[in-house]
């Protein structure tokens, strides 16, 4: 590869690829976006608007020649069948998550990456959140002492269903709340505190209608003793905190849900100064016992992953996020989900 940017190409121009993928490609150093595919004429029409140097093709192989780097960003059941032909064309690959539906399926796409000496990585995004970034320098830092206990939400209050593939559709879809927020709350919990030995889970649809999950709660054992519990709810009327996070020496607490996803759905530049930093009245508290103090949020990095893409693909840096980590998330969530059918805990190797 040349000294030239990278020219993406993105498949899919819903919410995953309008509001994230697209503006972050767009500003990320060495990058652009070169290509997107979609049949929608209005998203045709806002891509050309917003995004006027990239083409608009109708079919993801027409991005073979077009494009140095492919990106993901399509109903979850289509990722493996679009990761692997862009593998199989010689062209490295960014995924949205869920990297697949089972940890077998995305193992087999590692594999077949490394065949091919092609850079494979998948975009957890909410790693580059500002809490989370202030959570994981805080217990880098020992102030919280040994991490007891993670206890990490995404809570919405949304009675009415929105409809869409990830609320109807049925377990081929790979839709509902364990795959979606769940993959992020489960990579987080395995980035700050390792693998997982086992899993008890309850998942629910609670609305009419509804046919994927909407609201799940996961509780995990780690290795090293520590215990993460987990929820995300699309019915939940009061929000409980985002993080509450409890060490031998303190307590991190923190509400409400990082700005960069609402920023960027209003149109702000994530390359613009001050784009990923949190107000003051939002910062979360330490605190053990009658002690505190207000814990200035870091600031939140999404550009951080593609410029990680670039540096993979330029300089042969590692990916910035390690596929071999959505496999093992992949199989917390397979055991997840076992355990919900069964009602049962289900240990994991």
């Amino acid at each position: 590869m040349g000294s030239e940017d990278v020219r993406a190409g993105l498949i899919g121009y819903g919410t995953a690829g309008e509001f994230f993928h697209a503006p972050l490609i767009a500003a990320t150093p060495g990058m652009s976006l070169a290509a997107v595919v979609t049949r929608d004429a209005g998203r045709a029409g806002r891509i050309a608007a917003v995004h006027p140097g990239a083409r608009v093709v109708d079919a993801a192989e027409r991005l073979w020649e077009l494009c140095d780097l492919i990106v993901v960003a399509t109903p979850n059941r289509t990722h493996v069948p679009l990761a692997t032909a862009a593998l199989r064309a010689g062209l490295p690959v960014v995924v949205d998550k869920p990297l697949a539906g089972t940890s077998g399926d995305a193992a087999a796409l590692l594999r077949l990456a490394a065949e091919r000496g092609l850079m494979l990585t998948v975009f957890q995004n909410r790693r580059w959140d500002g809490d989370f970034r202030t959570l994981l320098a805080l217990a880098r830092s020992g102030e919280l002492g040994e991490i007891r206990r993670l206890e990490s939400r995404f809570e919405r209050w949304r009675p009415a269903p929105k409809g869409g593939w990830r609320e109807s559709g049925g377990p081929e879809e790979i839709g509902g709340l364990l795959y979606d927020l769940g993959s992020h709350l489960v990579d987080q919990a395995l980035t700050l505190l390792g693998p997982v030995s086992a899993v008890y889970a309850e998942s629910d649809a609670r609305r009419p209608g509804v046919s994927g999950d909407d609201d799940m709660f996961i509780a995990l054992t780690h290795a090293n003793g520590a215990r993460s519990h987990l929820w995300a709810s699309a019915v939940a009327p009061h929000l409980g905190p985002r993080f509450r996070v409890l060490g031998s020496r303190a307590a991190y607490v923190k509400q409400g849900l990082d700005v960069q996803e609402e920023r960027l759905r209003a149109g702000a530049h994530p390359d613009e100064t001050g784009f990923g930093d949190e107000p003051p009245e939002r910062w979360g508290v330490v605190r053990a016992g009658d002690e505190s103090r207000r814990v200035p949020t870091e600031p939140g990095a999404y550009l951080a992953f593609y410029e990680g893409v670039v540096a993979a693909l330029r300089e042969g840096a590692a990916p910035p996020v390690d596929p071999a980590d959505a496999v093992a998330a992949l199989a917390v969530l397979e055991a997840a989900r076992a355990s919900a059918a069964g009602r049962k805990v289900v240990t994991l190797p």
